[in-house]
Formats: C-alpha cells, sequence, structure tokens
C-alpha cells in the first residue's frame, strides 16, 4: 500500500510539473499579450533615457507590442525602480536598470525601498557608457599625474563637479582620491549638464562625466581630456589616454545601463526577452546609435549581467563605505 500511495504521489507530481513547465512554455510562446511598460526611473532628456528609447523601439518592432516609455523619476532613481520591483511579475512591466541606481543607491541611501539581487531578475545589460575627466583648457594641470601632483599643493583641494552625489562619476572620483592620494573636492550639481556649463565657464577647474556630453567640447577645444576610465581608449576619442595607461591597474570604471524585471517572472520569459534585446543590440544601426550616445553594447545571458551586478554592488560598497558618501 505504501508502495501504491508513493507511486501514486510521485505520478501526481511529475504531471503537476509536466503541466507547469509546459503553461510556462505556453505563456512564453504567447508573450506579450498586451504592450510592455519600460519604467525609466529618471526625467526625459539625458543619456539613459534616450538609450532606453531606441531599445523601446526596436523592441516593439521584434515583440509585436507596443513598448512604452513611462518616465518615474524621482529620489535618484529609487522610486520608479521601486515601482517595477512591487509589479505584476509577468513580463509586461520592465525596468532600464542603470548602475547608479541599482549598485550606488543601495549604499548610499538609508532605505532604497527595494533589493537589487532579490527584487529584480535580470534580462540582459544594454551597454556601458565611458566616463572621463575633463578640464577647463586654461587649467595649469594637463596629464593625471599633473592633477594628482597639483591637487596635494591645495590646503582646500582641487574642486571637481558631477552630476550628483553617489553618482557613478562621483564614485569614480573618490576611488580616485582612495589610490592615489589625490586631494580632490566634490562638487556634486542637480545634472551633468549643470556641471559642464561650470567647467566650460571655467569656475570649477574638473569635472567627471559621461564621454557623451562631453565628445563636442573636447573636440572643439573648449575642454581638455585628462583621461577615460575604460579598460582601452575610447573609440571617439582615441588620443585620450585611459588611467590604467597613467599608471593606476585595474581603474576601470564604467557607467552601465540594462533591462531588467521583476523577480519571480518566469525564465523562459526572461530568455525571451534577452534573445530579442541581444538582437536589437547586434543590429548594426543601433550600434552605431548607441556609440554615438557615448555607450558600447554588451549582448549577453541574463545570468552573466547578474554577476557582474553583484560584483559591482560589493565593489561600490567598498569605496562608498571608505569614501563616507551619503546621501544629502
Amino acid at each position: 500500500m505504501h508502495k501504491h500511495l508513493r507511486r501514486s504521489w510521485l505520478t501526481t507530481t511529475l504531471v503537476a510539473a509536466a503541466a507547469l513547465a509546459w503553461g510556462t512554455a505556453a505563456q512564453a510562446q504567447s508573450y506579450p499579450v498586451k504592450p510592455i511598460r519600460l519604467v525609466v526611473p529618471f526625467t526625459p532628456g539625458g543619456v539613459t533615457d534616450t538609450s532606453g528609447r531606441l531599445i523601446a523601439e526596436q523592441l516593439s518592432k521584434r515583440l509585436g507590442q507596443q513598448v512604452i516609455v513611462d518616465n518615474k523619476p524621482g529620489a535618484s532613481g529609487n522610486i520608479g525602480t521601486q515601482m517595477v520591483a512591487a509589479a505584476e511579475p509577468d513580463g509586461h512591466t520592465l525596468l532600464l536598470g542603470f548602475d547608479g541606481t541599482m549598485v550606488i543607491n543601495p549604499h548610499v541611501f538609508a532605505k532604497v525601498g527595494f533589493d537589487t539581487v532579490k527584487d529584480f531578475a535580470p534580462i540582459g545589460k544594454i551597454g556601458d557608457a565611458v566616463l572621463i575627466l575633463v578640464a577647463h583648457p586654461g587649467f595649469a594641470a594637463k596629464s593625471l599625474k599633473d592633477v594628482i601632483a597639483l591637487s596635494k599643493t591645495q590646503p582646500g583641494g582641487l574642486s571637481y563637479g558631477t552630476s550628483g552625489t553617489g553618482g557613478t562619476p562621483h564614485i569614480a572620483g573618490e576611488l580616485l582620491k582612495l589610490r592615489t592620494g589625490a586631494n580632490l573636492t566634490h562638487i556634486p550639481y542637480k545634472g551633468g549638464g549643470q556641471a559642464m556649463t561650470d567647467v566650460l565657464g571655467g569656475n570649477i577647474p574638473l569635472v567627471y562625466t559621461a564621454i557623451a556630453g562631453a565628445i563636442p567640447h573636447v573636440k572643439s577645444g573648449k575642454l581638455h581630456a585628462v583621461a577615460v576610465s575604460s579598460a582601452k581608449r575610447a573609440s571617439s576619442l582615441p588620443d585620450v589616454p585611459t588611467f590604467i595607461e597613467n599608471g593606476l591597474p585595474d581603474f576601470e570604471i564604467n557607467s552601465w545601463v540594462a533591462l531588467l524585471a521583476p523577480a519571480k517572472t518566469p525564465k523562459a520569459i526572461v530568455d525571451k526577452l534577452n534573445t530579442e534585446l541581444n538582437a536589437v543590440l547586434n543590429d548594426p544601426e543601433v550600434r552605431e546609435k548607441l556609440s554615438g550616445m557615448g555607450i558600447t553594447v554588451t549582448p549577453g545571458a541574463p545570468d552573466k549581467f547578474g554577476e557582474e551586478m553583484k560584483r559591482d554592488l560589493a565593489r561600490y560598497g567598498q569605496v562608498v563605505k571608505a569614501a563616507n558618501i551619503k546621501a544629502e
């Protein structure tokens, strides 16, 4: 009788598992069944928003349903990110994830309202945006070595502007201080555009920013490029050396943008979205447009991006703690 009961239980379990697998596969095959909402946790117009709109447009064509960009700014991206974490995990609400929000904010803010690892299912990384340290052309120091040396002679330190406290450029600047002993003073702005205006006007000597906003000013001679923090020189500014070339091994910090879904989104749907995202990123026209925004595309598997996100979460946490960075 026990054998009969165990056999019956095993049969029921196998049937249930098969039904679940069939149901998930069928759900993925028919997905999406309605328009998809892509939440961008920032205001319209920035590089993150622009790249998200490009991806949404291309995914709409491939999925046969409109992907609608929904800007939900606030609290440095935390508000929109919280909304997606709490959304129905059916693949119809997605997040345009940004490294500043996903792997830096959890260390900078006392409470962000989401858990980067537990509340999201990674779909894939769209690409990396190279960061660059630029200076007003009248600034005396031209090389990174000269910037560091000059900073150590300034009692109040050399000021460097960024788009705000806790952003990737701020983290990069603090890491530069920790690695070299440079005497740098962070000046947070409410956006990269304001910081750029001040360095162009000579109000501050240095700005750490995404390369896209600096390229035209560097090429016109209105700004001097000190170094880029990518592993290799940026194709858009091939004459600008990297921090690594300047004697800082492993000094590679890029700002990334990615697609994520709420946790518990069926794997079959995540895999389908990843396949379509990679197809979009492998399109030469899309790659060229993203490159114009300063983003190098990085097609890959969901688990690969998930592991990178976990590494960044740990790495940036160490820098935030050492520099005692807190949200203002």
